[in-house]
């Protein structure tokens, strides 16, 4: 993958979203004439959804676009490892949800992620059931299926989206297909990178310490991490000084990884 402009890399703002969620949407990325032709592909497709990203040209050409490779360069480097992809499709009227997972089995890096990103080639509004994830749950690891008890939790949010979005999800975010309740076949393509170097200022690093970006990340509590909301926000600030690379900015709760360098 070759090297993109720097104006073409994820703002510090836009990633230190994605460190305090676990997931960024990006609007409007994907131009619509590559959208319309990836969903006559979907809508045709007779294989396995493991091989609609080797066997689709058109699908690939998305991927190639400056802004999504920026992205993409953004989070996983310049030659990212390919992992899998797959072709979700949720038939009309299906009123079966999925249950909560995350995605990653076997994981034991400390900071480093894969990258998922989540392509809607077609409007999908919230009754054609988009996928529902759980704002700041990427860093409390679990083992897939093990939060499948759950049913509907405070703070999720549904991924309504426009076509020509995708949504960028750090591996370990827990999340679940929803119903579908039109008469219409729900389409997503994911696809799933793993880093091809260390992941530490890959993105347009401008600003990153600024009180406004700073900000994002101290302010990012989600009511359901209860007791454990100050854990889960300094393990967003180590996420921080990783994915910038400068292991002395401080974001953390009353600067604690200033105060245990030692330990941090």
């Amino acid at each position: 993958m070759s090297k993109v402009e720097r104006h073409h890399l994820l703002t510090a703002e836009q990633m230190a979203h994605f460190v305090t969620d676990g997931f960024l949407m990006v609007e409007n990325v994907v131009p619509q004439h590559l959208n319309t032709a990836v969903l006559a592909a979907e809508k045709s497709w007779q294989s396995s959804g493991s091989n609609f990203w080797h066997q689709t040209e058109v699908l690939r050409q998305v991927f190639e676009e400056p802004q999504v490779k920026g992205a993409i360069q953004s989070f996983v480097g310049v030659n990212p490892g390919y992992d899998h992809s797959f072709l979700h499709v949720v038939p009309a009227r299906q009123l079966k949800a999925q249950e909560w997972h995350a995605d990653s089995i076997i994981d034991v890096r400390p900071y480093a992620f894969d990258v998922q990103a989540f392509y809607f080639a077609h409007d999908a509004p919230a009754e054609m059931g988009p996928t529902l994830v759980l704002p700041g749950s990427h860093l409390r690891k679990t083992n897939t299926s093990s939060i499948a008890r759950y049913k509907n939790i405070v703070g999720q949010r549904q991924l309504v989206a426009k076509a020509g979005t995708i949504v960028f999800m750090h591996h370990g975010i827990w999340h679940c297909a929803q119903p579908n309740r039109t008469d219409q076949t729900r389409y997503v393509f994911k696809l799933r990178l793993r880093p091809g170097q260390v992941q530490r200022g890959l993105f347009n690093t401008d600003d990153y310490s600024s009180p406004e970006v700073s900000q994002i990340i101290r302010e990012g509590y989600q009511t359901w991490q209860g007791n454990e909301a100050r854990l889960e926000h300094m393990q967003r600030a180590r996420l921080w000084r990783y994915v910038t690379g400068d292991d002395k900015v401080d974001v953390s709760f009353e600067n604690a990884l200033t105060r245990m360098s030692i330990l941090a």
